[in-house]
């Protein structure tokens, strides 16, 4: 009887998917106050029955299939970690949820950690993983600093517990000895580049040691920024020394040559580390960061050179030092800048990155704590915005628009799902599409316009029609058979947003 009646639900269903079309799950967030909030399905229904010449339309061309995406997220800092950890304990918990947790929250997929100090590495003073000048051996070696209890090993570690991840790793400084003058050219003295690149593999075993492997570990973050080290030298060390090195090791962790500071740095490094065969061998994707919001272009040139080579964008925010004058206050609460970030990363995808992670994903009320150590960049008044914002003295937990928007691709763009082809001319109004390997397919569309707008979706030979509010962030997620339930939102609440 059980079996019987388990096959007429079935064929209930199937007419019911026959009758109505393709059902489509539909989220939004808006600036009347959705967030992330399920809307009543919507269903395909065939363009000969159904086809509003008068609409707006976005085409949805899944034949057309680009990079696999790897994942959205933020980054792990000590500066997080103080914050979280003057809330109550189920508190930080349920900040920590509402971040990796798939189903309750945000569902970060790709993280960023970093190896030694850098700003915002603030639960001490300046420091790397051996301070001892001449220790060509690595004695002294030790990764004491991030197993504290504000350290980075147990902040990933408690992230663990909610989400899987893929982990990125780039460095500042290496120790200041292994530099020809910490003071003026900050470069990597070659006869160092054997230690080096032991020290890198020491790292990646410590924290092995500690229940943490590393996917990717990127050298140098922003190269001739931070240590002015050249292409041509970064070129050489990873084909004499980091590339034969790590290959001799029993690490899965891959080289991930980057992080360079802008998009035009990139395109100017990679032209020689990548022309170079015995060097490009070692490299499996590239990471750059996406300060100064412009030559998208020169990223798409890139991904068109070099197509099986994953292209990650790994850090950009809002800073004083970047694009945020003194007069503007940080962070930022207002729904608005929600807006910005989706269009940013609509924009990284478009141009072809396979992951896309923000730089601060916890501080205060204040855009702290940082670090200061002038002389390697860390300066005063380095106020930031992150994706959520702890009050140390209210303890009021912000959800910032950031948050939402990026959660959006974060938790219905999978990793491994591929982007697809999704036109659309419709001023302020952009949209990006995604398949899964099971099929499943994914469109966020963004609205920037003050006014809501009817938009016509065609895939194939099917459409539908959806209303996007104004200012707002939209996902419409469906099956390769119709689904009948969208799926309940246990998102945290907004905070709030002036």
């Amino acid at each position: 009887m059980r079996q019987i009646s388990s096959i007429l639900g079935v064929l209930i269903f199937c007419l019911s998917a026959y009758l109505y079309g393709q059902t489509v799950s539909v989220y939004v967030t808006s600036q009347a106050g959705d967030r992330i909030t399920p809307k009543p399905a919507i269903h395909f229904s065939n363009i000969a029955a159904d086809h509003d010449r008068s609409l707006r339309e976005i085409h949805i061309d899944d034949r057309y299939r680009d990079q696999k995406i790897d994942g959205f997220g933020a980054s792990f800092l000590e500066a997080g970690e103080v914050c979280l950890r003057r809330l109550d304990s189920a508190v930080q918990e349920r900040v920590l949820r509402s971040l990796f947790d798939l189903e309750q929250g945000a569902g970060f997929s790709a993280m960023k950690t970093v190896i030694g100090a850098t700003d915002f590495m603030s639960a001490g003073p300046y420091y790397t993983y051996d301070d001892y000048p001449g220790d060509i051996n690595l004695l002294h070696f030790s990764i004491a600093r991030d197993l504290q209890p504000t350290g980075l090993i147990p902040y990933i570690k408690r992230a663990q517990k909610y989400g899987t991840f893929a982990l990125q790793a780039p460095m500042d400084y290496p120790p200041d000895w292994m530099l020809f003058d910490i003071s003026k050219h900050q470069d990597v003295d070659p006869r160092y580049f054997p230690v080096l690149a032991q020290y890198y593999v020491r790292y990646l075993s410590e924290y092995k040691k500690n229940g943490i492997t590393l996917d990717y570990l990127s050298p140098f973050n922003e190269p001739g920024i931070y240590t002015k080290i050249s292409a041509e030298k970064i070129r050489d060390f990873l084909e004499d020394d980091l590339g034969p090195l790590l290959s001799t090791q029993n690490f899965s962790t891959k080289i991930q040559v980057g992080d360079f500071g802008n998009r035009s740095d990139t395109e100017r490094f990679l032209r020689v580390i990548l022309r170079d065969r015995m060097a490009s061998k070692y490299v499996s994707s590239i990471s750059y960061h996406g300060y100064e919001f412009k030559d998208y272009a020169k990223i798409t040139t890139l991904h068109h050179q070099y197509p099986t080579i994953p292209i990650w964008m790994t850090e950009v925010d809002h800073s004083y030092g970047t694009d945020t004058p003194r007069s503007q206050a940080l962070p930022r609460y207002d729904f608005e800048d929600g807006d910005f970030w989706g269009n940013q990363i609509i924009s990284d995808l478009e141009s072809g990155a396979s992951a896309w992670i923000y730089w601060n994903m916890i501080l205060d009320e204040m855009g702290g704590p940082y670090l200061l150590s002038e002389i390697h960049r860390d300066e005063a008044g380095n106020y930031q915005h992150p994706v959520v914002i702890i009050n140390q003295k209210t303890k009021q937990i912000t959800y910032t628009a950031l948050y939402y928007y990026l959660a959006h691709f974060s938790k219905f763009v999978r990793p491994g799902a591929l982007r697809i082809r999704c036109g659309d001319a419709i001023p302020r109004v952009r949209c990006a599409a995604f398949k899964s390997p099971q099929g499943a397919m994914t469109t966020e569309i963004v609205n920037s316009r003050k006014q809501s707008i009817t938009v016509q979706l065609r895939w194939g030979k099917k459409a539908l029609k959806t209303r996007l509010m104004s200012l707002s962030i939209t996902s419409l997620v469906w099956q390769p058979l119709p689904n009948r339930d969208s799926a309940k939102s246990n998102m945290p609440a907004a905070g709030h947003h002036r």
